[in-house]
């Protein structure tokens, strides 16, 4: 009788402060608004089905497929886009307590993994999937397990880092701007409104908010404004007066201009040219 005999060396948990808030499974269908969004947690995006890109404000990855898996940071704006005839499948974790980086590299950022020959990725988030819904007793005990053993995974095979959360999160203050923004873009919002919404003054307000995106306050809601804009010619057939006013913008005119000024063309030709394209309103 052969007998072989391994010992293990127990290693300090450097996941200890790691927790799953949610799985879901997704799939990008032709009313899917895909417009740049964040949020404040580590999300762990692996698609099943289909073929697409993934889009955020600096990068793209183009090519996306069955067997990618996306990690995207807290605070980082994205979003997936299938391509024609070929919807995207995916799940999503939302973890808290840890995010990613690049080894040899201090700051975060989006992490493309590739994981197409191995099947074992996919079974971990289906069996996380298949236990959140099972709803046992013991379901976020093994799902919090699973959710530590894809980490794992994910750092044995990837030249990648897992760092704590807290190191790179958003003031509250920060925080609630952005949420305020990204909620209530087609209010009139002055860096008046935001002072008396977290009363900070105007100057820190605009170096904290660029500081964590990149952006001043009201560089950033014209960006969540003209994004809006951009999906509402694409896939609606409302008067360009109608959007402009919707999207929080003071007349048409100024609409007109501020679009023409980030993409080079005006919202009517912008709406022609998605027409040819074939994205006609739906």
């Amino acid at each position: 009788m052969g007998h072989r005999y391994y010992s293990i060396t127990n290693a300090d948990d450097q996941l200890v402060n790691t927790r799953l808030l949610s799985i879901s499974l997704s799939k990008d269908d032709a009313d899917w608004q895909n417009i740049l969004h964040t949020h404040q947690f580590t999300e762990l995006f692996y698609i099943i089905e289909g073929e697409g890109q993934f889009l955020f404000r600096d990068e793209t990855f183009s090519s996306i497929q069955k067997g990618d898996l996306i990690i995207i940071p807290p605070y980082t704006e994205h979003t997936e886009q299938s391509f024609p005839g070929t919807s995207l499948k995916y799940y999503v974790l939302a973890v808290d307590g840890v995010a990613f980086q690049l080894k040899n590299e201090q700051r975060l950022s989006q992490i493309f993994c590739n994981f197409r020959s191995n099947s074992f990725i996919q079974t971990l988030f289906e069996q996380m999937y298949c236990e959140v819904r099972s709803h046992d007793s013991l379901t976020d005990a093994i799902c919090q397990k699973l959710l530590e053993l894809l980490i794992l995974k994910i750092l044995h095979s990837q030249q990648v880092d897992v760092v704590p959360a807290t190191a790179t999160k958003m003031t509250k203050e920060c925080a609630k701007i952005k949420e305020y923004l990204d909620t209530n873009y087609a209010e009139n919002i002055t860096l008046d409104t935001l002072t008396k919404l977290t009363h900070m003054n105007k100057y820190y307000i605009s170096h904290s908010f660029a500081k964590y995106t990149g952006l001043s306050p009201i560089q950033y809601l014209n960006e969540i404004r003209l994004q809006t804009a951009c999906h509402l010619l694409q896939k609606t057939d409302f008067p360009i007066a109608d959007i402009a006013s919707a999207t929080g913008f003071s007349s048409q005119s100024y609409f007109t201009q501020a679009f023409h000024k980030k993409h080079g063309i005006t919202p009517i030709k912008y709406r022609q040219n998605s027409k040819k394209d074939g994205n006609s309103p739906s």
